[in-house]
């Protein structure tokens, strides 16, 4: 999921790099529309930062089912080791994904103010 991540962060990533491509220089102002550009790359950004919220968010929910799932199972078993095993593992996968739904904002914010 983290590679994923990444990639579907690129427009946040390149977003000076798009800002400065989209806004014309005085030799081409007549053949862009900066107006109608700026419009499409704010559509590009809320929609990648929409999907990647609910991406995140999806993988928080399924993982705390099998957290929680897990716990269960490890109340009824406790000397099962490769359960608390399975367990951890689940677990460092969820704080994983809340930590990335963190990351997520920041990112969001410092496109938001670049793009502003």
């Amino acid at each position: 999921i983290q590679e994923l991540l990444r990639v579907m962060r690129t427009i946040d990533d390149r977003i000076v790099h798009e800002l400065n491509t989209t806004i014309p220089t005085a030799s081409f102002v007549g053949k862009v529309d900066p107006g109608q550009t700026c419009k499409e790359l704010y559509e590009s950004l809320m929609d990648a930062h929409t999907n990647r919220e609910r991406i995140i968010k999806n993988c928080i929910a399924q993982t705390s089912s099998v957290v929680k799932t897990l716990r269960e199972e490890r109340e009824k078993a406790q000397d099962d080791v490769a359960l608390l095993k399975q367990l951890r593992k689940e677990q460092t996968k969820l704080k994983l994904m809340q930590s990335e739904l963190n990351v997520e904002e920041v990112v969001n914010d410092r496109s938001w103010k670049v793009l502003s």
